[in-house]
């Protein structure tokens, strides 16, 4: 008897398409990027003087490096007239092991386009892990246009690096500042992150530290550049409010209740040689001056000490303060937000409190000069 025919295997079944979403993206890190090793710092000079954040950023580069038991390196672009070499000792002393240095003429004075390329050419040979630049104008039109052109991700205005693994975990605020979030880039090379002015604190200079020096040449001409620097015209009103580096800051906030009672902290700021700051609903109220704003969406300080009149101590508000060395908070509400992290509490109506505070400072001072004289 004869066997039946065997029928034709079926056709296997076509594998279920990736669900979109979280489950679906790649998390897994390409085997031509696990070389990337090392954390940079984008070096920000302008005429003459490197931009504070930079050697903020490169302390906390260090402390990144240490626990990746990697090398830190700094990146210095420029015009072959600039001290860029005096730039990159300064940066070992704040704890670089090394600089790439760029010097061209195209590259006095910032411009995107060249930037870029040489940021991303440097990137692209010498392949580093983690890249930092500050959230200053010019490091965020840079770290964007960096970001793009390599392909990878970027984490803008963060309040705290971490490594988890070999990622870096970036924080930042989220939904309009009511929120904290921890951002990983995974499965791209290399991890980007700005960080704004005064959020990580100045490392400790060492003059003994040395480092070395890699230089690499850019390879563009002016023709190339389609942007070109015309002229500098400084801005006779900018740096006028030197709010970021203040050793004392007195902010006021809606417990204030109008523009009246606002001017209790300019009084106050002037006896202690403040600086004066506000929260947003403040400057949205035209009380005071955009440039005085504190918080996520304005400025971040780090004073020796912040006193904080009629504010509730809002997530907005505080990622902007909580780096100050003595926290004093003045409010009618015990419960208020801000006293969980202030260092000293006043429960009271600020209004009252600042013109006491006022006169007991200025009794003060007063004592002491009469004591001198």
């Amino acid at each position: 008897m004869s066997e039946a025919p065997k029928s034709a295997a079926a056709p296997a079944a076509p594998a279920a398409p990736k669900a979109a979403g979280r489950a679906g993206r790649n998390t897994e890190l390409p085997e031509h990027l696990k070389s990337y090793k090392g954390v940079w710092v984008f070096i920000e000079h302008d005429r003459g003087h490197v931009n504070p954040v930079s050697w903020e950023l490169m302390g906390e580069a260090r402390k990144l490096a240490d626990k990746l038991q990697v090398d830190v390196s700094g990146v210095l672009l420029g015009g072959p007239d600039e001290p860029l070499d005096a730039y990159a000792a300064e940066a070992y002393s704040y704890g670089a092991d090394r600089c790439y240095i760029m010097r061209d003429a195209v590259l006095k004075g910032y411009r995107n386009e060249p930037f870029t390329k040489g940021l991303t050419d440097l990137v692209n040979k010498h392949q580093p892990e983690i890249m930092l630049l500050g959230a200053t104008t010019m490091g965020r039109d840079l770290a964007g246009s960096v970001a793009t052109t390599l392909g990878t991700g970027l984490t803008a205005d963060c309040t705290e690096l971490n490594i988890d693994g070999r990622a870096l975990a970036a924080t930042r605020p989220t939904f309009g500042g009511s929120l904290l979030c921890t951002i990983m880039t995974l499965a791209y090379r290399p991890q980007m992150a700005t960080v704004r002015p005064r959020v990580m604190p100045m490392p400790r200079r060492d003059e003994t530290r040395r480092g070395e020096i890699v230089e690499m040449a850019l390879g563009m001409v002016e023709t190339d550049i389609v942007t070109k620097l015309l002229e500098f015209i400084p801005d006779a009103n900018r740096n006028t409010i030197n709010l970021a580096y203040a050793d004392i800051v007195i902010s006021g906030g809606k417990g204030l209740k109008n523009a009246d009672n606002f001017k209790l902290v300019w009084e106050l700021a002037r006896v202690l040689g403040a600086e004066v700051g506000a929260t947003r609903a403040v400057v949205q109220a035209g009380w005071t001056e955009a440039e005085r704003q504190v918080g996520q969406t304005g400025k971040t300080v780090r004073p020796k000490l912040y006193i904080a009149a009629g504010i509730s101590g809002a997530i907005q508000h505080r990622v902007g303060m909580e780096g100050s060395d003595i926290i004093v908070a003045i409010n009618t509400d015990a419960y208020a937000p801000i006293f969980d992290f202030a260092h000293y509490g006043i429960v009271g109506n600020a209004m009252q409190v600042l013109p006491v505070l006022t006169q007991a400072f200025r009794s003060h001072f007063d004592k002491r000069i009469r004591k001198i004289a």
